[in-house]
Parts: C-alpha cells; sequence; structure tokens
C-alpha cells in the first residue's frame, strides 16, 4: 500500500504524456512546416544528352580563370529585376553544362586566387546574395539536376525572419549537407541604407560614416571602424554556432565597395577589417575590371558577372566568354576582332577611327578602346608590335597602352617626328619622358611587358626601359589604343597592323 501512490502518479504521468503526444507531434510538425518549406521539383524534362553536367570542356586545354556569376533570388512571380526564375535558372545552368563548363566550391575558388593552378578550361562560381528561400524551393533541386554546386552570402540575421522571404536556419543546414551549397558573409545587419549627412543623403550602412541626428554630426572614423568590426565578427559568429565552417569570403551588401573612398581612414579601415577576416571580398561593380586572378587578389576584390531577370541564356553565355581569360597567344591579331574592343570614348562603335577606314568623329578628334580587358585583366608577360601610319607634323598622334586597366598602366603615343611616355598615377597622366624620332609618316614601335618592366623599341633603334611602380597583379593588363587628330588639316593617323605575343624569353632575360 505504501507504494501505490507512487504507481498512481506515476500512471498519471504516463497517461498524460499519452494524451500529449499528438498535440506535442503536432506543434512539432508546424514548426517543421514554418522552418523548411517545401521544395519544387526542377521545371521542364531535364538534362538531354550533352556533356555531362558541370563536367570540363571536353578536349581539356589550358585553365583559364573562373568566371564569377551573381544571382539574388529564384522565384515566380517577381517583378523584382533581381529575381530569376526557376525555368530561367534551369535554362542557364542546361546551357552552362552544354558548354562544357563546371561549378567551383568555395575551397577551390579560394586555391586558385591564393596562387593555385586554373581549376581547368572552363570553370564558374556560383553565387547567391542575401539568402532568399528561394535557394532552397527551387534553386537546389536544379543544383541537383545539373550536379553543380554554389555558395550562398547570407545576411545572418535575417535568416528566419520575414518567412518564408529568407531561408531558416534548418533549411540552411540541410542545403550544407547536401554537399551542393557553401555559406559566406554578407554581414550580419548592414545590408541597409542608412543617412550619412544632414540632408538625407545615404549609403550602405557598411560603407559609410552614418549621420548621428542626435548629436548633428557624421561617425568618426574609428566609431565606424568599431561597427563594422562588430558587426563582421556577430556575423562570422552566427554562422559557426550553426555548425557551418568560417566563411572566408564576402559580399558587399548593394556591391558598394570602398571604390575611390580606399584612401580615406574610413576606407583603409574597411579594407582591412576585410583582409583580416576573409580571402577576398566580392562586388558587381569596380572602378577597373576585377575578374577572379592576380589582378582582383592584389586589390582584395573580386569583380562578378550580375545575372538579373533581364538576362537570357545567350545574354548569359556571351558575358561568360567575354569575361572568359585568355592568354596573348590567343589574341596574335587583335585588329582582326573588332567586337572584342571595348570603346573609352563616345565617339561611335568597331575600329574605324582606328584602321582609317572611318566613319570619324568629326574632321578633329580623339578615339580610344581597350581590348578584352576583362580576358586580359592578368596579362603581364607580353610583347605588342605596331606600326602606325598617316602621321603629320604637329597635327596627330597614336598611343598603345600596356598594362591596360593596372595601377600603373604605360602610354607609348607616336607622332610624326617623338616618341611619348605618359604613365597614369595618383589619378592623371603624367608625362615621364619624351625622344625624338627620324620625321616619317610611319613608325614601328615593340613593347614587351614582363614583371614590372616596360621595354619600348621605336623603329628597331630607340630602346626606352621603365619600371612599372607597382609589381605582381597590381601591374598586370592588356593593352588599348587611342588615335586623335588635332587640326583639320592633319588627317587621322591608322594603325596598319598589330600583332600580340606571349614575350620571348630573350626579351623577357634583357629586362633583368
Amino acid at each position: 500500500m505504501t507504494h501505490s501512490a507512487p504507481r498512481r502518479a506515476l500512471l498519471g504521468l504516463l497517461a498524460l504524456a499519452l494524451v500529449c503526444a499528438p498535440f506535442y507531434g503536432a506543434w512539432r510538425y508546424d514548426e517543421f512546416r514554418r522552418s523548411v518549406t517545401a521544395q519544387e521539383d526542377p521545371p521542364g524534362p531535364g538534362p538531354g544528352g550533352g556533356p555531362a553536367a558541370g563536367a570540363p570542356a571536353a578536349g581539356g586545354g589550358p585553365g583559364t580563370a573562373p568566371v564569377v556569376l551573381a544571382y539574388h533570388d529564384i522565384a515566380r512571380g517577381s517583378d523584382s529585376r533581381y529575381t530569376v526564375t526557376p525555368e530561367a535558372f534551369d535554362a542557364q545552368l542546361a546551357a552552362l553544362a552544354a558548354a562544357g563548363y563546371r561549378t567551383l566550391s568555395s575551397e577551390e575558388f579560394i586555391a586558385y586566387l591564393r596562387g593555385g593552378p586554373a581549376p581547368g578550361p572552363r570553370s564558374v562560381f556560383l553565387t547567391f546574395d542575401d539568402g532568399s528561400h528561394g535557394l532552397w524551393v527551387h534553386a537546389d533541386r536544379i543544383l541537383a539536376r545539373y550536379r553543380m554546386r554554389a555558395a550562398a552570402f547570407l545576411i545572418t540575421r535575417s535568416v528566419g525572419s520575414h518567412r518564408p522571404y529568407y531561408l531558416s536556419w534548418e533549411e540552411i543546414g540541410r542545403m550544407a549537407r547536401s554537399g551542393r551549397w557553401d555559406f559566406e558573409d554578407h554581414t550580419r545587419d548592414l545590408h541597409r541604407r542608412e543617412a550619412v549627412d544632414a540632408a538625407g543623403n545615404t549609403s550602405s550602412a557598411l560603407t559609410g560614416r552614418l549621420w548621428l541626428p542626435g548629436e548633428g554630426r557624421r561617425e568618426t572614423a574609428q566609431e565606424y571602424g568599431r561597427r563594422i568590426e562588430r558587426d563582421l565578427d556577430r556575423s562570422i559568429g552566427d554562422l559557426t554556432r550553426h555548425g557551418l565552417p568560417r566563411p572566408r569570403l564576402f559580399a558587399y551588401p548593394f556591391s558598394e565597395s570602398r571604390g575611390h573612398a580606399a584612401a580615406l581612414p574610413a576606407g583603409r579601415m574597411l579594407r582591412a577589417a576585410l583582409a583580416e577576416r576573409f580571402e577576398t571580398a566580392l562586388t558587381n561593380n569596380s572602378d577597373r575590371p576585377l575578374p577572379a586572378g592576380r589582378r582582383a587578389a592584389a586589390a582584395g576584390e573580386v569583380q562578378r558577372v550580375e545575372v538579373t531577370a533581364a538576362t537570357g541564356t545567350r545574354d548569359l553565355l556571351a558575358a561568360v566568354e567575354q569575361w572568359r581569360s585568355v592568354s596573348p597567344a590567343e589574341c596574335p591579331a587583335p585588329l582582326t576582332e573588332p567586337r572584342r574592343w571595348r570603346r573609352g570614348d563616345r565617339s561611335g562603335d568597331g575600329l574605324g577611327e582606328f584602321t582609317g577606314s572611318g566613319p570619324y568623329p568629326g574632321r578633329t578628334g580623339y578615339a580610344a578602346a581597350s581590348y578584352r580587358p576583362t580576358g586580359s585583366a592578368d596579362w603581364n608577360d607580353y610583347t605588342v608590335v605596331a606600326r602606325v601610319g598617316g602621321l603629320r607634323e604637329a597635327q596627330n598622334n597614336a598611343g598603345v597602352i600596356v598594362r591596360d586597366g593596372s595601377l600603373v598602366p604605360l602610354e607609348v603615343s607616336l607622332s610624326h617626328s617623338y616618341v611619348r611616355l605618359r604613365e597614369h598615377r595618383d589619378g592623371r597622366w603624367r608625362e615621364t619622358g619624351r625622344h625624338t624620332l627620324t620625321d616619317a609618316a610611319e613608325h614601328r614601335i615593340t613593347i614587351t611587358v614582363t614583371g614590372d618592366r616596360t621595354v619600348v623599341t621605336v623603329d628597331g633603334g630607340k630602346r626606352i626601359e621603365r619600371a612599372a611602380g607597382a609589381a605582381g597583379g597590381d601591374a598586370a593588363g592588356g593593352i588599348a589604343l587611342s588615335v586623335r587628330n588635332g587640326g583639320p588639316a592633319g588627317g587621322w593617323p591608322r594603325f596598319t597592323s598589330l600583332t600580340v605575343r606571349p614575350a620571348s624569353g630573350k626579351a623577357a632575360s634583357s629586362q633583368r
């Protein structure tokens, strides 16, 4: 009898558990449904009989730098320009797979940026900003269909909020365990715009020193530095506390990077804070081409190709091809590829102004164009030979720029009677040398770029050597052309030939 009371209590607890179990299970199921949205099957019939999805292009070939693609959300029924439909995303991955592109993991991408070998002849790094739930509902199964992978850059404070717009931690965990996804950093709470002055002008809360209305002033550089470091550290902690690897890549909110403000105290603080915590930062906008490679690694910033609702499959393939790195050996005759040039002026399209066929912007004027500015961004071992005709005394000139897009581009300008060298530093062009030539309407120049040295030879005789003032990726870049006619009676000069080749061993050794 002494044990009857405890037994009755135990039986009562068991009965209560049996009664409550269905309700607890229903509550847990409801919580699961709230945390894990149902996925949708990929659209369409699936891959055809083309190359294996994600496999290297047939025939192999030399490795090239990966092209980084920037997506945001994958969903239907959105009027946002940043939302791509599942059907469009599926078609884009199918086209990439058919063209022989494979996707990279964050680890493979970082290994390349740190100086490792190029991952293959054709590769892309798929990135998604913000962490919307369309990545789980739509993109995940489409990636699985093509055996591809991607990296999602999370605003960690938004995870699980505004459901179902943002991913939940439960969905992120499932995505990580699939092996298809890496998760990187997009700040914790700085993906917003805030006032930076009394007039209410706004900037990214990451890159701008905020206005403090209660004190009638902007943040000091020190206050700014402490704020951004605290946010970055908390975002990293959010990811690791949920069992994810420490993020090693960072994407700027709104792609507003430090840009021209890098020399200011706040800009230097941001660069130092990011460099201390991440391998590199990603942006969709830059003041010079920064495709993945040596130049981007030196800058600490990689530029991506943005994909929006307006990006068709052909548009995407064309953009990837444009950004694909090429070697000097692949580009022996640039003047025969007018579509590969990007004009640096507003005078027109094509190369007619440079080759003498016109049309011209007027009887006088200026024209400039860069050759494959993204594909040649990492050139640093090449020789360019140009022949310029139609030169007239004190009336016109033509220029070849080497290390184009680097921190230290060098322009070699030819006129009827002299050659002039100009270097671009501190935001302006400065003349660094001028040498007389035998008067002639045509001159031939050979420019060899190796490492931090540039050697210019004019008409096989006059030799000029220059140190670049920078090294490695900071000095890398391809070529650009310019032509100028300063007088109505002068006429326009023209490039009668232009060739590019890898720098010979002999040329390289003579510059050491």
